[in-house]
């Protein structure tokens, strides 16, 4: 495997669009950042003016309900960070500042398809500091209800090895293997939209969430079938997704992986937990780096600001 440099997005790039969760419109901003930076959210539109800054990191995480949280509910938090956090992951960014003006990320068309395609329009850039990687050593576990994950040593990369099963037939059980590169990525992953049975969507609704999804954004399954009229994107898009999520989730990491995940029945709650159990003893991991020159890292948000690195902490 190559470690190569670490990389950021190549100039701004903007997008806007409403929360799945919220309905309510949001503006992204995305910025370059240099090395050692990371993923930082810059949280605007406070009512106290207060703009935090919020690492993309697993300490970060204060709820996985029904999607993945990251920093303080009381003071600034930003919600559905996953498949984001899943296009920078599975394209090799590195370090961006994403300045926010609400509390969730657009959905979009309910992929990361969206995200890649801002990516794209800029390009990436390489730096001269080489990237550092969270080596899996040993097996770790969480189980949740059903569910289970399990990473274990993998130096050859990183490997998703994932598994659902649903008693609506329109789903069942699928099951897909996949060595995550920028490639495969793009390739396997980054279109897989979110999805959702009719009857849950409709309890959401009534309970106040989900009150962004429509057809536009969700493959929503009904009784037999698939409600949208242009289908599915791939036979299988519903396990595909489900793999998306848990590169997204597994960035909280805050630096790549070298393991394979295995999932059965997961999801946010599950992909966090495992991860945090990984982090929590010092001896299931080590920290593989490249040995290039360090840097000092800050993002430039425009008018002279530059908003100070974060370099993950994980012990």
């Amino acid at each position: 495997m190559k470690l190569g440099h670490q990389a950021t997005i190549g100039a701004p790039v903007s997008l806007s669009g409403i929360g799945v969760h919220s309905g309510r419109p949001v503006n992204l901003h995305l910025h370059p950042a240099q090395a050692n930076h990371g993923i930082v959210f810059l949280r605007t539109g406070m009512p106290d003016g207060s703009d935090p800054l919020i690492e993309a990191c697993s300490r970060a995480v204060p709820a996985t309900e029904l999607c993945t949280v990251v920093g303080d509910p009381d003071t600034g938090a930003v919600a559905t960070v996953e498949h984001l956090l899943s296009a920078f992951s599975g394209l090799g960014i590195d370090n961006a500042l994403v300045e926010i003006d609400g509390p969730e990320l657009p959905i979009l068309d309910g992929s990361a398809q969206a995200f890649v395609d801002a990516v794209d329009s800029v390009g990436i850039r390489r730096g001269k500091v080489g990237r550092r990687f969270l080596k899996v050593l040993r097996p770790v576990r969480a189980a949740l209800g059903i569910g289970t994950a399990e990473l274990r040593p993998n130096p050859r990369g990183f490997r998703l090895e994932v598994e659902i099963a649903f008693s609506n037939p329109v789903v069942g059980r699928q099951r897909k293997e996949l060595d995550v590169t920028p490639e495969s990525y793009r390739r396997e992953i980054a279109r897989a939209r979110t999805f959702g049975f009719i009857g849950d969507v409709e309890k959401l609704w009534r309970a106040g969430f989900a009150l962004g999804a429509s057809l536009d954004n969700t493959v929503a399954i009904g009784e037999g079938r698939i409600i949208n009229p242009e289908g599915l994107r791939f036979a299988d898009e519903f396990v595909r997704h489900k793999m998306l999520d848990a590169v997204g989730d597994l960035s909280l990491a805050g630096m790549p992986i070298l393991g394979t995940m295995r999932s059965a029945c997961g999801g946010h709650r599950l992909n966090v937990a495992v991860l945090k159990e990984l982090l929590s003893d010092r001896a299931n991991y080590a920290i593989v780096d490249t040995g290039s020159r360090r840097e000092s890292g800050h993002a430039e948000i425009g008018g002279g600001i530059a908003v100070p690195a974060f370099a993950p902490d994980l012990h």
